[in-house]
């Protein structure tokens, strides 16, 4: 078939398809979010056009937004569908490198299709380019090979025979799935060649549950019959392998307190007997209580980021470390016993060794004690009489208005410590219900990816944010109202960057640069954002609030707009810069020696462990 790189790519695109956790097969991808540009419109656009019937084309205002919407899109649909984005050389590529980043960080596949300059160099320099002295093959694109899992720019058609097959190994396979770059150079977008019809032949991918090797299986099995005080922590890789329920199971099974990560969050009930809450910083004192008696932790699908563990703080030195990831590269980091396959293919591989062994009821009893105060410590936290509510009264108010299949997301700021501390989740274990961003904290996520969650979603999705991610990329709401994809924002509104300020004032710094009335500024009264207002003239409902009372309502009023007329509602609430849900856990970052803060530094520093040894 005698096509252009560009056609051949699209064809290629519409074949794949995609088996869901639940057996539905779907398209792979599902949609491509596009601004075009001189580099990308005539090749690939006019590609995209020729099947416009087939495969939706959204249209964003910022490539960043389209691409991050991409990503929260991956996440909903458990990384079983990939968001396609393309942009054109130069501002609008380099626009899409920190979506990428997130992308990387969090493991979530999304397929970016960035125009490049030419390679006939006729043209040189072309609008856009930037130029090496000493490289003439480098171009903007190749800020993309540190945030890609898979880099490649396509300087002949017939490349793309051998490239398309590691484009879909990547985004599909659990061990290594995470952002494709192909950058796509002007001159060969358009460039046809004689493509083997066997290229756009359908094929369907279904996810791959590698099984761990029985040896280490084994020795995990042995190594959880000697502990006295298991604990289980289950990580993203349990949502995205579908085996919540295998792990509920599996702790039911044999009587083992369950945590969880932030990418695990709301795998479990929150009203579960065995489940401790969840774990680290922004997590709870009850997980944290519980892991730092464990002698045994079983970790499930998570790479142990640094705030689940407080900064390797939160588990005893005397730990023994058992991880369980499809990706060797993270089951064997801190000297693990590393045991490699799928999550849920592996729990019951390892249930079997188990059989009947059981923990004793005293550890087990003690998962639901814990959980209590922490609970009780929540339910103080969200009590209110009057005046500015705080993050957790806010957030209580939308839990207690979500249903069960609704999704909640945040990304930045003070709002991740609020959602994975205090939120109860309601749902069933093999439908998780919440996206933290918090691998990459990439502020201005909560609203793009509400974008594209809200496409991939069945129930309601619902993103809280602060003043500061509001400002940071708002864009994406237009892009959402003139789609007519519907969600809730949230808008909490503190004067600023106040967990940074937090974080500053709390370590001893002096207040500078976060909170408004710490920042310079060349007006004796300063402006203020009517964060209302601008989100009405980008298309949506717009809700405000002056206390919690109105937060109730205003929250119940915008989810029902949402629903009713296709667009995005806002909900604007003012809240206090200086209340949060703190879990006691310790988080390192660099204190200078005089300040206040540096003497707890120096103390918590000796119980950091490095190196746990299997």
């Amino acid at each position: 078939m005698k096509l252009t790189t560009a056609q051949a790519l699209v064809r290629w695109m519409l074949a794949q398809r995609s088996e869901t956790l639940d057996g539905r097969e779907v398209p792979l991808f599902p949609g491509v979010f596009a601004i075009f540009g001189h580099g990308n419109v005539l090749g690939l656009g006019t590609a995209l056009e020729e099947h416009r019937d087939e495969i939706p084309v959204w249209r964003g205002h910022t490539e960043q937004g389209m691409a991050l919407a991409a990503v929260g899109y991956a996440k909903a649909t458990h990384r079983r569908q990939v968001g396609a984005v393309t942009s054109s050389i130069g501002p609008g590529a380099l626009n899409m490198v920190t979506a990428a980043g997130v992308a990387h960080a969090n493991r979530l596949p999304v397929l970016l299709l960035p125009g490049d300059t030419f390679t006939s160099r006729a043209p040189d320099p072309v609008l856009q380019q930037v130029e090496h002295f000493g490289d003439a093959t480098a171009t903007v694109n190749d800020a993309f090979r540190a945030v890609s899992r898979y880099f490649d720019r396509i300087t002949k058609p017939e490349q793309l025979l051998s490239t398309l097959p590691q484009v879909a190994r990547v985004l599909t396979d659990p061990a290594d799935a995470g952002p494709v770059t192909l950058a796509l150079p002007q001159d060969v977008q358009v460039e046809t060649f004689d493509f083997p019809e066997s290229l756009f032949a359908p094929v369907t991918h279904r996810l791959l549950r590698a099984r761990p090797d029985r040896r280490s299986l084994t020795d995990a099995a042995a190594a959880l019959r000697a502990a006295a005080r298991p604990l289980l922590v289950l990580g993203g890789g349990v949502r995205y392998s579908g085996g919540g329920l295998r792990a509920v199971e599996f702790a039911e099974r044999h009587g083992i307190p369950i945590t969880e990560t932030t990418a695990g969050r709301t795998l479990v009930r929150h009203d579960h007997p065995l489940f401790a809450g969840p774990l680290g910083v922004t997590g709870s004192t009850s997980a944290n209580v519980l892991a730092a008696e464990a002698d045994v932790v079983l970790a499930v699908g998570t790479r142990l980021q640094d705030f689940t563990t407080a900064s390797w703080t939160v588990f005893s030195p005397e730990v023994k470390l058992v991880t369980l990831n499809a990706a060797r590269f993270d089951a064997v980091k801190h000297g693990a016993l590393a045991v490699v396959g799928d999550a849920d293919a592996g729990l019951a591989d390892l249930g079997e060794l188990l059989e009947s062994w059981v923990v004793a009821p005293e550890w087990t009893g003690r998962a639901a004690a814990e959980r209590a105060r922490w609970d009780a410590h929540v339910d103080g936290l969200r009590a209110y009489e009057s005046g500015v509510p705080t993050y957790a009264q806010v957030v209580g108010v939308v839990n207690e208005l979500s249903e069960p299949r609704d999704y909640v997301m945040t990304a930045s700021g003070g709002m991740p410590g609020e959602l994975l501390g205090g939120w109860r989740a309601t749902g069933e274990s093999t439908a998780p219900s919440m996206d933290v961003e918090y691998g990459f904290s990439c502020m201005g996520y909560e609203l793009a990816g509400a974008w594209g969650a809200a496409m991939a979603h069945d129930g309601l999705v619902t993103t809280m944010l602060g003043d500061g991610s509001y400002l940071m990329l708002n864009s994406e709401l237009f892009s959402a109202a003139f789609a007519g994809h519907p969600f809730v924002a949230v808008v909490c509104d503190n004067d600023g960057y106040a967990v940074i300020a937090r974080l500053q004032e709390g370590q001893g710094g002096k207040p500078f640069n976060n909170l408004y009335a710490d920042c310079r500024s060349g007006h004796a009264k300063p402006p203020r954002v009517d964060f209302a207002a601008h989100a009405e003239s980008l298309g949506c409902a717009v809700f405000t609030a002056d206390g919690l009372d109105d937060v109730r309502v205003a929250y119940a009023k915008a989810r029902e707009a949402a629903v009713a007329q296709k667009r995005p509602a806002v909900v604007v609430v003012a809240t206090q810069p200086n209340a949060w849900t703190e879990a006691g856990a310790w988080w390192e970052v660099g204190v200078p020696e005089h300040l206040s803060g540096r003497p707890a530094y120096d103390d918590a520093k000796p119980g950091q462990v490095r190196y746990l040894g299997s």
